[in-house]
């Protein structure tokens, strides 16, 4: 499917349907004040054909609700309410547009968007790329293991406008970029939603590293056993005592294309879990089910590595996914084991099930030495987020009020709900232990997110302002977003590109 942008348009490119966006406005009728809907950039033989109809009298353009009529030559024209002009933002524009195209992607070859009537303010190429952006979220199924595919005769898309072609091609730029983002969710979901029998760690380390060849400006390498053993990462071993499958810890570099000595360095880190049983902890079989989804964290900071890499951000990233996946045999890890990690603390296992932080703990320390201005990981690493904050908001802590506030900003403007929860003095003696320096568990169930980030940071080390997000709770199941499948949604990767290019 294609998205292309046609200039100078009196009308529209498609023959088969239209997406007209249609704003409400009150107006005074007597004393009472009334919902009236906005038609004054429609075509006179638009307006002629929807006052025909009877039903039309009751579309006002309320938001989400929308009215679809024919003109006479046989072209189609969708309605799409925005609701209150005042209310409008682009989350409303990319959940109407997802909506909408879901509708009919199966049964057009070709959509015009009338991109004029859609106006986020009077920015033009912001609007063209939340469009394009919910598109390339909406179009997207995992059903490479069914038999019958899903069926789509969508072939192009045309985002109709009155503006005159410029020689910079903004329109298309815009497009191109949301395409690269919305390209690194669909290889997000891709890797999270694959099956634990064909997605272990060495077949998922291989295919980040292929898919990475691409892209300019990357350096990849790969730590195995013997190398992740030699950097004394006791943690991450021990949760890969029991499985089948080498741990792998994956180092992706992007060096921008024109860096100094001043370029801003971001590392990333990602829990990279491919199953998770929950070890000698066994999960009960209510919750060991969607276990293939606890790799999200490292999916979701490489597609956002990817994505700015493919951006060429003017930005160096590292990007460390630990890999393993958790499970039970002889040699596995037993509960009330003691190992020591890589900065050389001795942690106490009380909870095998609690092993994305030991993953973490290692990684996020082997990721502090080359010092970089900011180090964020993502990782679905606690059932408690989903207590306080259910399936719609990502948790966020960290030791840089500065970072997090950057988190939180960039979150905000692409509307993916973000809160910051504590991490205090409390929190970090909970973790203690009376026979090591640390255990991997609090020793009450409360708070168990934020306890979670404050076992994190005994790890980060020479000052590295850094961020923790845990993402257990919207990594998947976002039923309530148009644009997001059933499975991996690829929630967070939109705000930490963004995060990425507001870095100075």
């Amino acid at each position: 499917m294609n998205i292309t942008v046609q200039y100078n348009m009196t009308g529209h490119t498609s023959e088969e349907l239209v997406f007209v966006g249609c704003f409400q406005k009150e107006a005074k009728k007597g004393k009472e004040t009334v919902k009236e809907l906005q038609t004054g950039h429609w075509p006179k033989e638009w307006k002629e054909a929807f006052q025909k109809i009877p039903s039309s009298a009751h579309f006002k353009g309320d938001k989400n609700v929308n009215f679809m009529f024919n003109l006479e030559n046989g072209l189609r024209i969708f309605a799409l309410g925005l609701g209150d002009k005042s209310k409008y933002n682009d989350e409303i524009l990319r959940r109407v547009i997802a909506k909408a195209f879901k509708d009919y992607e199966g049964k057009n070859k070709e959509i015009s968007i009338l991109l004029d009537s859609f106006l986020l303010g009077r920015d033009l190429e912001k609007t063209a790329y939340t469009i394009a952006e919910a598109i390339g979220m909406t179009h997207y199924s995992y059903d490479v293991h069914k038999k019958n595919k899903t069926k789509r005769i969508l072939e192009t898309i045309h985002l109709d406008t009155t503006e005159k072609k410029t020689k910079a091609g903004k329109l298309e730029i815009a497009v191109a970029e949301a395409k690269i983002v919305t390209d690194a969710i669909t290889v997000c979901r891709d890797f999270v939603n694959d099956p634990p029998n064909i997605l272990n760690s060495v077949t998922y380390s291989k295919l980040v590293v292929e898919d990475i060849k691409k892209v300019k400006g990357v350096k990849a390498k790969v730590l195995g056993r013997a190398e992740i053993k030699k950097e004394k990462m006791g943690m991450f071993l021990s949760v890969n005592a029991g499985s089948a499958h080498e741990p792998q810890l994956v180092h992706l570099t992007y060096t921008p294309p024109k860096a100094t000595s001043k370029t801003k360095h971001v590392a990333m880190v990602g829990k990279g879990l491919t199953f998770d049983t929950g070890g000698y902890s066994m999960k009960p079989s209510s919750a060991i089910n969607g276990m293939k989804f606890d790799m999200a964290g490292s999916a979701t900071v490489y597609a956002a590595f990817r994505a700015a890499a493919m951006l060429q951000l003017p930005v160096k990233i590292s990007c460390y996914l630990g890999i393993t996946d958790n499970a039970i045999n002889e040699k596995a890890t037993l509960p009330d084991s003691i190992v020591q990690a890589r900065n050389g603390l001795s942690v106490e296992i009380l909870n095998t099930d609690a092993e994305g932080r030991l993953v973490l703990g290692d990684v996020i320390n082997y990721a502090c030495e080359e010092k970089p201005d900011a180090l964020i990981d993502a990782a679905t690493l606690t059932g408690a987020v989903l207590v306080s904050l259910g399936h719609e908001v990502c948790g966020i802590m960290g030791n840089n009020q500065k970072l997090v506030n950057e988190l939180l900003k960039a979150a905000n403007d692409t509307h993916e709900h973000m809160w910051q929860l504590p991490i205090i003095e409390e929190y970090r003696d909970d973790m203690k232990s009376s026979c090591a320096d640390l255990q991997n568990i609090g020793n009450s169930r409360n708070a168990g997110t934020a306890k979670a980030a404050a076992f994190l940071e005994f790890f980060v080390k020479n000052d590295v302002a850094w961020a923790h997000l845990d993402i257990a709770g919207v990594a998947n199941d976002q039923k309530q977003l148009p644009y997001c499948p059933r499975g991996a949604s690829g929630q967070i990767i939109r705000t930490l590109v963004t995060y990425l290019r507001n870095v100075k």
